[in-house]
């Protein structure tokens, strides 16, 4: 449920380039089938090669887009070889086109994160289980991997979330927002959804429970660890409300000049929007202050030199990069370069999309149209997340077909 995404190079670290993103692409295609379906599960361990492709960080941030390595999967596999695969990415697509359409239960976290923070007690046994110190055999590693990689496995972040939550009895928020504060690919929808999966809260009932058998078959025998909860309890909350229609978004004239802003939700604009726009010039925005963690502060920081350098060079024109960008100074580029429109990619829910709201007001009250711009990929998918996954997974190859990637 976390790194949607899926033999790959034996190290987990991530160089933060769309041309390291192409290569593993490249590299893990051709195992996207039944290498891919028979060994996604199993955890070999830190700079271990494995069968899932460590493309999440880069799919998060758009360096890489699902569409690029569904299509790269598709010139390979059939759908049907490479079901396991193609479902696992497009898990990162519902799960965004999920919140999207329900924005209250990120405002829910928050405030439950919040909420725990404040009035929490155990501060030793939460500062145990986040540095690796509660004596659980896998866990207190996996603790300690996150922390120094930014990167788990994802039936390790199952196992991981599932321990916190029924064996040592930790809110999920404070899960929640721990994976938040380092994973390099951690972002709103996938984050806070996967969690709430495990707690048996997104689809009621059915909660996930980490076994010792499981984490040994998986681990390879690496971990099994003793004492595990062997029921999960039940967690409540109030309904979830209905999903509501996508919310509109300003259109942008092509017969206009506009100034591009790219921020860190969608780092590849180059092949959303040439050669349908006329871009006079672009300024970039780090993500300070809308990114959780140094590691993914890190990633951002990289990808952003590498991202300038394509966008100067693709669309010819000057790049300007903040650290956090304000409304003032897209307000004076935007003077600058002579525009009355600001093009960006749509941010999904999350503090970014949050800044862009209010730039939105104040770009208005200056004269200037902020048009965020819903890649086509999300906007045939994400319609269809009204409801759970299986009913989301009945529309994919119709969806593919359309798309005429099959």
């Amino acid at each position: 449920t976390w790194d949607r995404s899926g033999p790959m190079k034996p190290s987990p670290r991530f160089p933060a380039t769309r041309e390291d993103a192409l290569d593993r692409l490249d590299h893990f295609a051709p195992h996207a089938g039944h290498a891919y379906a028979t060994g996604r599960n199993t955890d070999f361990g830190p700079d271990q090669p494995g069968a899932v492709s460590r493309l999440s960080p880069y799919l998060r941030y758009r360096l890489i887009t699902e569409e690029e390595v569904v299509a790269a999967v598709l010139d390979r596999h059939s759908l049907a070889a490479a079901e396991k695969y193609v479902q696992e990415v497009l898990w990162r697509t519902y799960w965004k086109g999920w919140l999207e359409m329900r924005p209250s239960v990120w405002t829910r976290f928050l405030a439950g994160r919040d909420r725990w923070r404040d009035s929490w007690t155990d501060h030793a046994g939460l500062a145990d289980a986040e540095g690796g110190r509660t004596g659980i055999d896998g866990f207190d590693h996996w603790a300690r991997e996150l922390v120094d990689t930014g990167y788990l496995h994802n039936h390790a972040r199952m196992w991981f979330a599932s321990i916190w939550i029924f064996t040592l009895r930790l809110p999920w928020e404070l899960g929640a927002d721990f994976f938040l504060r380092h994973l390099i690919d951690a972002d709103a929808a996938s984050n806070t959804l996967s969690w709430r999966w495990v707690a048996g809260l997104q689809t009621p009932g059915k909660s996930y429970l980490a076994t010792r058998e499981n984490i040994a078959r998986f681990t390879n025998g690496r971990f099994a660890p003793e004492g595990l909860a062997t029921q999960a309890f039940d967690l409540s909350e109030e309904p979830v409300p209905p999903a509501m229609p996508l919310p509109p978004v300003e259109l942008f004239d092509p017969a206009q000049p506009a100034l591009l802003l790219v921020t860190h939700e969608d780092m590849t604009p180059e092949n959303q929007l040439a050669p349908s726009a006329r871009i006079a010039g672009a300024v970039m925005s780090g993500g300070n202050n809308n990114l959780w963690g140094a590691k993914a502060q890190d990633f951002v920081d990289s990808a952003l030199s590498d991202t300038a350098a394509r966008v100067g060079f693709q669309m010819g024109c000057d790049v300007a990069t903040y650290p956090h960008i304000t409304s003032e100074q897209v307000i004076a580029s935007a003077h600058f370069a002579g525009v009355r429109q600001v093009l960006t990619a749509y941010a999904p829910v999350g503090p970014m999309a949050d800044d862009l709201a209010q730039m939105g007001k104040d770009l208005k009250a200056a004269g200037i149209t902020l048009c965020p711009v819903r890649r086509q990929w999300d906007e045939d998918f994400w319609p269809h997340a009204t409801r759970g996954f299986f009913p989301f997974k009945e529309q994919i190859p119709a969806i593919l077909q359309k798309r005429r990637m099959l």
